[in-house]
């Protein structure tokens, strides 16, 4: 889909999170500027389900940075693309969640988030022996559960080639770009790492001694939408 298909409702933006150096792929992203027009989680649940991105983001406070995160089938307590995204587009220092406060910074073309491995929903990171066998994948393995599957591009840069599956009942059948398995790949390896995901996008990691972990990559604005009225 390109930047000028998507059918939106008026006071949604779209945004591409972790675009690859030439400013194309990342995984499209809808962020909700004001979330009071879905005051609670049906709404919510449906405009995600309705939208079809991989996840929409409320916002609920955006002095505060306070968020909610969905995907078309159900709510998340964290998630690495929509929070670059919305720390991107609102400018935000911090990301206010239940499981924790989300800091972010801004370095130059990339937008980074710091964050924490036991925050992820489980998954699955499998290690294939080629870049070519994970490029040969035409859809997700035989299985249940969100799966990432990996190789080495080149070992001692930290370059990795991966993509993702989530293997739920929605329809994500594969996942553009992941900063959360990412974010769980750099702490189980213990290495920074340049990730290529899907068609082209790229993702960065930087573990801390700390145990959290920064997540970065490229956003860009792809509709801007139209302002709406709140008549609550």
């Amino acid at each position: 889909m390109s930047d000028s298909e998507f059918d939106v409702p008026a006071g949604i933006d779209v945004l591409r999170v972790f675009c690859g150096p030439d400013g194309r792929h990342g995984n499209a992203l809808g962020v909700v500027r004001d979330g009071r027009g879905y005051p609670d989680e049906a709404p919510r649940q449906a405009l995600a389900g309705r939208l079809g991105f991989s996840e929409t983001v409320f916002v609920d406070d955006p002095e505060r940075g306070q968020v909610d995160i969905y995907t078309p089938g159900l709510r998340l307590p964290f998630a690495g693309h929509p929070l670059v995204g919305t720390a991107w587009l609102l400018d935000l220092e911090i990301l206010e969640l239940a499981v924790g406060d989300v800091f972010a910074r801004q370095d130059g073309e990339f937008t980074w988030i710091t964050a924490r491995p036991e925050w992820v929903p489980p998954r699955t990171l499998e290690r294939y022996g080629s870049v070519a066998e994970v490029e040969a994948l035409t859809g997700p393995p035989p299985g249940e559960g969100w799966l990432y599957v990996w190789a080495w591009e080149d070992e001692a840069a930290g370059r990795v080639r991966a993509r993702a599956f989530p293997r739920r009942d929605d329809n994500i059948t594969e996942d553009e770009a992941t900063g959360a398995a990412a974010l769980l790949l750099s702490a189980e390896l213990g290495r920074a790492l340049n990730i290529r995901q899907g068609r082209g996008s790229q993702i960065l990691t930087a573990p801390a001694p700390d145990g959290t972990v920064e997540i970065g990559g490229r956003v860009v604005l792809a509709l801007r939408g139209k302002p709406a009225p709140y008549a609550g």
